[in-house]
């Protein structure tokens, strides 16, 4: 049994949700070698990049400036047959439908059907294509998920698609996207270079796209019980290292290789991609920062399995003291004793292991990078200082550039020779440069066997991700596109780390030397870490200001003033009797107008979702005439305070006056209220859970102007599975603040010229509403009043609009 991958246990006689989506078809068929309907596109044998022993490999990430059709082609049926070659290792249907033993990610049905969706929505929006192919799954596979909270147990609910159904919308997806590559006029012979501002910048995207999930998924993969997986012969076979026994107890030098500190002078570097540069490359790639890296030590390898196990070993997963607060709660609640994927062999105080891979259990590798996630390596860093002396940590996105080699740093001239991605395959690549990259092999390999650069530091590229003591930040400079304007945005929020270097299985975009990835602290992904020291924080870009979009709502004055508005009587908000003291109460008054609408429309009154629900007053007012109400809202400060609400029915806080001075009050949920028809759950409003569908009413008090993405969100509102049910009641209340801080102002929905014109957002939002088959109701203007302290106030007007959605359009 693996130290995480255990499987849940299910009190007798209660059956997981989750298991209603098993249909008990196709039991033979999933389990071994995949018969040819199985593949919707080109099987492994008959598509590029196949090799001699029938493994297949990933091709080259195409040059834009001189990709011919065919060369298009190959690429996209590579991309396409590596992801079902992938999921060909799902032995069972089980493995497609039941959910990570974290539940922090959907099952894999859900990513055995994104990726489709994606090319269709995508091609849609650039003009490519004109109709949706089958809107249901396009709305369905639309968005994944990216749960904030490690102890969020998502109860995976969904009744999904079966495996048959998703098999038959691939291959009309493959037809489709292949059609538009045969037939495109811009591919063929002599076009100029494919640009940003072309609409095949959405096919490429497509290809990434699937590409990033090739490697998602396997990490979710790498996570499902070691019976539900198979090794498909045609996928990457293992590095040769994977077969050879393991030494107990490792010994260094012998079993893993001595990682000593090699010196790094100071230098200037520059981080970021050229317009001009003839790959694909996501937003956050682009801008440009120059960073003076004072000079600084970093270890010669990744840290190893071999050198990791020493901390194992020492009792380091069983000292507070090593983790931070947050760390130390995530591996308490995991109750881990080690990393994740290392497998017990023997009585657990003798600290022996194996090693899970992707898709077999195997000798421990020692010499192996070691897998873990950011709050782990950190820890590690923690312990090292303590033994040693003097304080290590992880190296930084500046620190990295000085690492490259000279050839990958940040290359000036825009051509594939600055990316050896675009010119190698995975394996002539691992030849050529000694990279374990874009699918050289099926496994990670030795942190010793590859080449090294100029000064000797080894895979600097490859092997696994490598995390950075940044959060992920926009490079300055940086703009959202808008074929996909909530890529990265809604992840500039000081809670994701950045990765670099690429892993085994990165393949295209994400092999390339200016790819800039990121993930929760408390996620895998194929990543490892290398160490530094000295030279203060390597130049680090940390987001943990007050002024960070993800942080705003974090603070504890903030939260006070929340507290206030929500729950503070109309003399509390505003002690003035020449004040606006009708601007007062603003959340309750929300609610009133979508219970009066719902009572004078006739609308039924089952369910309602307050989206963006802060603290949650106009979610408890809504259940005074709704059966069920779920707030959800990205701040877990304002998730915890509705929750203590909900559960208590009051809780105290701070009204400041001036300064440090201030009074206590009691925030109390009015006891008429039954507290029970309400849930709360922290999410992100542009990136919702699947399962929140058909609302009686939805609400939206506040929110579109705070958003990084405002489309991602109102998109959802309509549709085949859309968060307004045919007929109900959609109440949207904002000032229409925009911010860069918070919305890139390619997001903005008005308040700009476009095209010489002037746009209002009202004007943008009742188009946008209409066109997904809303009607307008009723709008005022609707004052709120948010206080600071006694003297200083912040009097808004909201644009407040009803509307129902029609039961036919």
């Amino acid at each position: 049994m693996t130290l995480a991958l255990a499987e849940t246990a299910t009190p007798h006689g209660v059956a997981e949700p989750w298991r209603r989506n098993l249909r008990h078809e196709l039991t033979a068929e999933l389990t071994g070698p995949r018969p040819l309907w199985w593949w919707t596109g080109l099987p492994p044998q008959e598509c590029p990049g196949a090799q001699a022993d029938g493994t297949l490999t990933s091709l080259p990430l195409p040059d834009l400036a001189a990709c011919a059709r065919q060369q298009v082609l190959d690429y996209f049926d590579n991309t396409w047959t590596l992801t079902e070659t992938l999921f060909s290792g799902l032995r069972s249907e089980e493995a497609f439908f039941r959910p990570p033993y974290h539940h922090l990610r959907h099952p894999m049905i859900f990513y055995y059907g994104h990726p489709p969706a994606l090319y269709v929505n995508k091609l849609r929006v650039a003009g490519l294509i004109e109709q949706p192919l089958y809107p249901y799954f396009e709305q369905l596979f639309e968005t994944g998920v990216d749960e904030m909270r490690w102890d969020d147990m998502s109860k995976n609910e969904m009744l999904w698609p079966s495996i048959q159904e998703v098999h038959a919308y691939r291959r009309q997806v493959y037809r489709t996207v292949r059609e538009v590559i045969e037939t495109h006029p811009d591919l063929a012979a002599g076009h100029a270079p494919i640009t940003q501002q072309h609409p095949l910048w959405a096919l490429f995207m497509g290809f990434e796209h699937e590409r990033i999930h090739l490697e998602t998924s396997s990490v979710l993969i790498h996570e499902l019980p070691l019976a539900l997986v198979q090794r498909p012969a045609e996928w990457p076979k293992p590095h040769p290292s994977a077969a050879r026994p393991a030494a107990f107890p490792p010994q260094l030098g012998r079993d893993y290789p001595a990682n000593d500190l090699i010196d790094v002078p100071g230098q200037a570097v520059r981080s970021g991609k050229p317009l001009d540069w003839p790959s694909y490359g996501w937003d956050n790639e682009y801008g440009r920062r120059e960073t003076a890296v004072p000079a600084f030590q970093a270890s010669r390898y990744p840290v190893s399995n071999g050198e990791f196990h020493v901390f194992v070993a020492a009792g380091g997963y069983r000292e507070p003291r090593y983790w931070s607060e947050t760390g130390w709660a995530w591996r308490s609640f995991r109750n881990l004793k080690g990393p994740t994927f290392w497998v017990l062999d023997g009585p657990a105080g003798l600290h022996r292991y194996k090693l899970r891979t992707l898709f077999e259990v195997v000798e421990m590798p020692w010499a192996w990078p070691v897998e873990v996630n950011y709050h782990e390596a950190k820890a590690y860093c923690a312990w090292r200082a303590e033994r040693e002396g003097g304080p290590y940590r992880l190296t930084s996105e500046a620190e990295h550039q000085a690492l490259r080699g000279a050839a990958q740093r940040a290359p000036v001239a825009a051509s594939a020779a600055g990316d050896p991605v675009m010119r190698f395959d995975g394996v002539v690549l691992a030849r050529e440069c000694g990279w374990n990259l874009n699918l050289a092999h099926g496994s990670s390999s030795p942190v010793d066997g590859g080449q090294p650069t100029e000064a000797g530091f080894h895979d600097v590229f490859g092997n696994v991700w490598q995390w950075q003591e940044d959060h992920f930040n926009p490079l300055p400079g940086a703009r959202v596109h808008p074929y996909y304007d909530d890529f990265s945005t809604p992840c500039y929020d000081g809670q994701h780390q950045m990765i670099l270097g690429g892993s085994w299985v990165s393949t295209g975009a994400e092999a390339s030397v200016w790819a800039r990835f990121h993930f929760r602290p408390h996620f895998f992904q194929h990543a490892g870490f290398r160490l530094a020291r000295g030279g203060g924080d390597g130049g680090a870009v940390r987001l943990d200001g007050a002024g960070t979009s993800g942080q705003v709502y974090e603070d504890p004055q903030i939260l006070n003033e929340y507290l206030l508005l929500h729950y503070g009587v109309a003399e509390e908000q505003m002690p003035y009797a020449f004040g606006p003291r009708d601007a007062a109460e603003f959340p309750p008054r929300c609610a009133r107008w979508l219970l009066d609408a719902a009572r004078d429309h006739g609308i039924p009154t089952d369910r309602a979702l307050d989206v963006g629900c802060a603290v949650g007053r106009a979610s408890f007012e809504l259940a005074r005439g709704y059966r069920e109400v779920l707030g959800v809202d990205l701040s877990r400060a304002f998730i915890d305070a509705a929750d203590t609400l909900r559960r208590d029915g009051e809780l105290r806080y701070f009204r400041k006056d001036e300064g440090e001075l201030g009074v206590m009050l009691n925030a109390m949920v009015d006891p008429a209220i039954d507290r029970g028809r309400v849930n709360f759950r922290q999410a992100d409003a542009s990136s919702l859970p699947a399962e929140l569908v058909e609302f009686d009413a939805v609400l939206l008090a506040n929110l579109l102007c705070r958003l990084p993405s405002p489309k991602a969100l109102l998109g959802r509102l309509g549709g085949p599975r859309g968060l307004v049910k045919p007929g109900g009641l959609l109440a949207i209340f904002s000032p229409y603040s925009w911010l860069e801080q918070f919305t890139p102002r390619e997001a903005w929905l008005g308040g700009c010229e476009r095209a010489g014109e002037p746009v209002t957002s009202a004007a943008a939002l009742s188009a946008l509403l209409r066109g997904e088959g809303f009607e307008l109701l009723r709008e005022a203007d609707v004052p709120l009043v948010i206080r600071e302290h006694a003297r200083k106030y912040q009097y808004i007007v909201a644009h407040a609009t009803m509307w129902r959605r029609l039961r036919s359009h």
